[in-house]
């Protein structure tokens, strides 16, 4: 399949921005069913946002919890509910390769 340059409109700043072919063989590649939405600098700036952006490469905020298969403290990238169990990363990967 060939891919042709194409122009979308941003979501977010309303710029009129160019969906190369390249782009859209690397999203075809990636299993990517959506063009994208927000220009290359809007992207930037919400993963900035979302991650932050200093130079030390800031974590997410982390949430203390208690292995549901061991009972060891460990911290998680969510907030436990209390609803499903939530696993250290050892058991994690011990659970998700027995699936």
């Amino acid at each position: 399949m060939s891919f042709e340059d194409k122009s979308l409109q941003c979501s977010d700043c309303g710029t009129t921005f160019t969906f190369s072919a390249e782009e859209q063989e690397l999203f075809q590649s990636r299993g990517y069913t959506n063009e994208p939405k927000r220009c290359p600098s809007c992207r930037q700036a919400r993963k900035s946002e979302r991650y932050g952006n200093d130079s030390y490469g800031s974590r997410r905020q982390m949430f203390p919890a208690t292995c549901a298969e061991c009972g060891k403290a460990t911290e998680v990238p969510f907030e436990p509910r209390g609803v499903k169990p939530v696993y250290c990363s050892d058991c994690y990967r011990k659970v998700r390769q027995s699936r």
